[in-house]
């Protein structure tokens, strides 16, 4: 079982010293948020929140994911980096390709492409990008992603892209593991289709139980039960003593935690959360390995 740290939206200052906290630690990655603007006016609902509501990203500082894991892979040594999740369809292809693969090589290797449809049309709107078919151009992204990822010359003909034949050098000497977020039905089946993971943005833990019976009932219909595949799950298991031997037998790989409320404006004083890290790992991690 690996354990990821989890933080957001905090003040930037706070990443470096976390980072190579929780390496120190024994955490085997650091997760990495997306976020791109914060609309003034928009009726759009969060679907990670009871009631909808995302005010509390207003004024939330977020870095580019890229840029950041760049900067945090630099500090660090064996720490691995997931982006949690990079909100795909707003985006081009070709240059999500290059900005993975160039942070894949500068990291070691250290570097997984989480990626997830953004639930907002406003995203959609401010990047020029139609809502419609999003889904569709989620799919062809990662095929082209994972295409111009080989180092060889690779071309691409669908439906909403078109790609000439072309190299990207360098290459990544591993293959960038490419992790789905989000919880519907098409979600989860993207990942097992597309994907190497499936990202779970935390919840209830009987939802999180029925929704890895999916992804287990998915692969074995469509053959692929034998081919590797990551789940990274966010649970309040993960926090409690034996939580992570239960999580491991549900078939989680990879437990997301954290130690404060994400969807809420962060007040934790950066004290605090290192001494969360270190009891963690004197309590939770260090007795589970």
């Amino acid at each position: 079982m690996r354990v990821a740290y989890a933080e957001s939206m905090c003040d930037p200052t706070q990443y470096l010293p976390l980072a190579k906290a929780v390496e120190e630690a024994g955490f085997d990655a650091f997760v990495i948020p997306d976020s791109i603007a914060y609309p003034e006016h928009s009726d759009s609902k969060y679907p990670y929140t009871p009631d909808g509501n995302r005010e509390f990203l207003d004024g939330a500082p977020f870095i580019d994911p890229f840029v950041l894991t760049a900067t945090l892979a630099a500090a660090t040594k064996t720490l691995r980096f997931h982006t949690f999740v990079v909100k795909l369809p707003i985006r081009h292809p070709v240059l999500v390709a290059k900005q993975a693969a160039s942070v894949a090589v500068m990291s070691g290797n250290r570097f997984s492409l989480g990626v997830g449809l953004s639930p907002w049309p406003d995203d959609f709107e401010i990047c020029d990008v139609p809502w419609k078919a999003r889904g569709k151009r989620m799919n062809e992204m990662m095929e082209i992603i994972r295409g111009l990822n080989t180092g060889e010359f690779f071309a691409y003909e669908g439906d909403i892209f078109q790609v000439p034949s072309i190299k990207m050098t360098p290459a990544p000497t591993e293959p960038i593991p490419l992790l789905v977020g989000g919880h519907s039905d098409a979600a989860l089946r993207r990942a097992v289709t597309l994907g190497d993971g499936w990202m779970h943005a935390g919840g209830d833990q009987a939802e999180l139980e029925t929704m890895i019976a999916k992804l287990h009932t998915l692969r074995k219909e469509l053959g692929v039960e034998d081919r590797p595949f990551e789940i990274h799950a966010a649970s309040a298991l993960a926090l409690m003593p034996g939580g992570l031997k239960q999580l491991e037998d549900l078939g989680v790989t990879d437990a997301v935690i954290g130690f404060r409320v994400p969807y809420q404006k962060d007040t934790m004083r950066l004290e605090s959360k290192l001494k969360a890290i270190r009891m963690y790992a004197d309590n939770i991690l260090s007795k589970s390995r």
